[in-house]
């Protein structure tokens, strides 16, 4: 299958530019870009499928070209928005833009015939004076073209919109056409909300080169309920580990919406259509396997974080689902009890011991000392993974890294004891 069809099938292509860009696509060697804005000093999911285009790309022989946008960041994107960004200065976006070209490294080879390249456009905007940009880029631009962009007419409709933002139009057509002064970049991707602002660099190139180039955009990916896709209740899901763990992004993609998991295989993973087919069908029989979840999740995290990582926070997200998690290594346990209640013991009662009944009462686990006292004597309460059937003394030699102490009800309610010296 050639490339045009394998982003056709997934679902990868919303908008193109000119019905001529699928055969150059599959015949011809081009140079293509993404931009990534330094909004903050990590990417999120969201920016993920932006990566995984250019990878595909590559992998067919082409070019990719990151631009991580130090200068157009000072500015911030219209598109999508209702209100204005919040402008960031310099010395931020230099550390942010320093942090996510490491991330952007991860995701494309930089060596061989097709070997990618990352660069900041902020080495040729801020070399612009105001009469330079004025003379030599802004009569390219018709003020009722502008005014016609989603982007801008959104925002007109709305809260409505600085003249800053208004020219971060012109910058990203600046930064089209010096990529194809510099590197022959031809074709710029984005997401459907780029449209505007791909288009507008496509004019410019033609206006200033008379050389064509082209655009090419993915739908927005969602969830089932239309909210963006790599948005949690917390907030983005971020590619840093410091901010999302390998585990938590595990666990964010192994509960994707039934209604998605398939598409989000097809975008986001590098999985053959017809594994993803077979993963589909497997799921039609056996949901309660969740397969299309469990593949999704691994081969992501696997993506970001590396196979070692991706097979530990497997391993701990399946723990927890049949029950034992206690097995798991003590920082793991730890992380996979994030979202179980926490009740902190002072380390003297353990040395004195602590009835298991008066210990359990303090949880959320049991509504009275009834249910607590029923569930023991039926084998229901388990402590570090074993079931007790009356109650007994805990103690500090039962810690878990003398830190833990793990008790469940059930197969799945769990409570984490913290010991505080």
């Amino acid at each position: 299958m050639n490339l045009f069809q394998d982003l056709a099938e997934r679902g990868l292509i919303n908008q193109m530019s000119s019905p001529r860009l699928a055969a150059q696509i599959d015949h011809d060697r081009l140079a293509l870009y993404v931009g990534f804005d330094p909004t903050a000093d990590s990417l999120h999911l969201g920016n993920l499928l932006g990566l995984m285009m250019l990878r595909r790309f590559q992998l067919a022989g082409h070019r990719p070209i990151l631009v991580a946008g130090g200068g157009t960041g000072m500015i911030g994107d219209p598109s999508g928005r209702s209100t204005e960004r919040t402008l960031l200065d310099g010395d931020t976006l230099t550390h942010n833009t320093q942090a996510i070209r490491g991330q952007l490294e991860r995701f494309i080879d930089f060596s061989g015939a097709s070997a990618g390249v990352v660069v900041d456009n902020r080495v040729w905007l801020e070399q612009l004076n105001l009469i330079d940009y004025l003379r030599d880029y802004g009569k390219h631009f018709s003020l009722s073209t502008m005014l016609a962009k989603e982007s801008v007419k959104t925002r007109l409709g709305s809260e409505g919109i600085s003249y800053t933002e208004f020219s971060y139009m012109v910058l990203q057509s600046i930064d089209f056409l010096e990529l194809n002064r510099r590197f022959g970049c031809t074709l710029q991707l984005g997401g459907s909300d780029q449209w505007g602002n791909i288009t507008a660099g496509i004019d410019l190139i033609r206006r200033v080169t008379q050389r064509e180039a082209y655009g090419l955009t993915w739908p927005l990916i969602t969830r089932a309920d239309g909210t963006k896709f790599g948005k949690s209740v917390g907030g983005a899901i971020w590619l840093d580990p410091r901010r999302t763990s390998p585990y938590q992004l595990f666990q964010f993609l192994v509960r994707s919406d039934d209604a998605m998991v398939i598409s989000y295989l097809k975008q986001f993973t590098l999985v053959p259509l017809e594994e993803i087919q077979e993963l589909k069908e497997s799921f039609e029989r056996h949901p309660e396997r969740r397969d299309p979840h469990q593949r999704l999740a691994f081969e992501l995290v696997t993506l970001v974080h590396g196979k070692d990582e991706a097979e530990r926070a497997r391993r701990a997200s399946r723990s927890l689902f049949v029950g034992e998690i206690e097995s798991l290594e003590p920082d793991l346990l730890e992380e996979a009890l994030g979202e179980a209640p926490t009740l902190v013991v002072a380390r003297a009662e353990f040395q004195d011991g602590i009835d298991l009944v008066e210990l359990a009462a303090r949880t959320p686990l049991f509504r009275s000392k009834s249910e607590l006292r029923r569930t023991l004597t039926q084998g229901g309460l388990y402590v570090n993974g074993l079931a007790q059937q009356e109650s007994c003394p805990i103690t500090e030699t039962m810690l878990i890294d003398r830190r833990f102490l793990v008790l469940r009800r059930g197969k799945k309610d769990y409570c984490l004891i913290r010991c505080d010296d």
